[in-house]
C-alpha cells in the first residue's frame, strides 16, 4: 500500500519532459481548502495509478508542478475545466426562504448572509459584489462564514441569516423541497480547474488527463473532499460539456 501524506507522494513511471525528466512522475498539485487530505489523497492516487498514470501528489505545496487545480483563472494554460453537477460551468446565486419575504438583493440590507470560506470565488466574493452594486454591503457581524455550501444553506435553514450563497447546479434539487428560492444568479465563471504549468509530452500528459476526465464524483466522493463541493468532474478545455 502506497503511504500518503499531505506533501509529495512518490512513485515510480515513465513521462516526457516538461518539468519532469525521463524515468520521474508527473507532479500534480492541488490547491485546496481541505482540513485533511490524506484519504482524498491515497484514493486519488490509487485511482491515477490504475489508469496508467503514476505521479507525485501534493497539496498546497510551493514548488513547481505539471499539473495543478486551481479555483480560479491563473498562470499557466487550462487543461480540464471544472463542471458542475450538470456538466456545465458554475453559476453563483444566492439563495433565500420563499416565505422571508426577500424580492430582491436590495433587500437584504441589514440582514445576515451566510458565505463560504476559502478562495473559490464562488465561496462569496461574486455574490458579495453582486450585492455591493445594490449598495448592500454587510458588515462583519452580518457575514456568517461557513466551511461548506451546504453548512452555508444550513444556517439559512435554521434561520441564522436570511440569504446563503450557492452554486446553480448543486442548490436546485434543494429549492422545491426546502422551500428556498434564487433571489439572484451571476453569469457562468470559467477559470477552475486543472492548468498545465508546462508543456506535456504525450507520453506523460495524455493518460492523466483522460484519467481526470473520467473521474467524476458520483464514483468517488471521498476523492472529491479536496475540491470544491459544485465540482462533480472535469472535461477537456473547449470540447462540448
Amino acid at each position: 500500500m502506497t503511504p500518503v501524506r499531505s506533501g509529495w507522494l512518490l512513485a515510480a513511471g515513465l513521462f516526457a519532459a516538461g518539468l519532469t525528466q525521463a524515468g520521474e512522475p508527473l507532479r500534480l498539485n492541488v490547491s485546496t481548502d481541505a482540513r485533511s487530505t490524506t484519504v482524498a489523497g491515497y484514493r486519488l492516487h490509487k485511482y491515477l495509478a490504475s489508469r496508467n498514470c503514476e505521479v507525485e501528489l501534493g497539496f498546497n505545496q510551493r514548488q513547481a508542478a505539471d499539473l495543478v487545480y486551481r479555483p480560479a483563472v491563473t498562470e499557466g494554460r487550462l487543461v480540464l475545466t471544472a463542471l458542475n453537477r450538470v456538466g456545465e460551468l458554475p453559476v453563483p446565486v444566492w439563495v433565500t426562504r420563499k416565505t422571508a419575504g426577500v424580492g430582491s438583493l436590495a433587500e437584504l440590507e441589514g440582514r445576515g448572509v451566510s458565505l463560504i470560506a476559502g478562495a473559490d470565488p464562488l465561496s462569496g466574493s461574486l455574490a458579495l459584489a453582486a450585492l455591493a452594486q445594490q449598495g448592500v454591503r454587510p458588515d462583519k457581524g452580518q457575514r456568517y462564514e461557513a466551511g461548506d455550501f451546504s453548512s452555508a444553506l444550513g444556517l439559512l435553514l435554521h434561520n441564522n441569516t436570511h440569504a446563503a450563497v450557492s452554486e446553480l447546479g448543486l442548490v436546485t434539487p434543494f429549492l422545491e423541497a426546502q422551500g428556498l428560492t434564487i433571489t439572484w444568479q451571476g453569469a457562468e465563471v470559467s477559470g477552475a480547474g486543472w492548468y498545465a504549468e508546462q508543456p506535456l509530452g504525450s507520453a506523460a500528459g495524455e493518460p492523466c488527463l483522460a484519467a481526470l476526465a473520467d473521474l467524476k464524483r458520483s464514483d468517488d466522493r471521498q476523492i472529491f473532499i479536496v475540491f470544491p463541493e459544485w465540482v462533480h468532474g472535469f472535461a477537456r478545455t473547449g470540447s462540448p460539456h
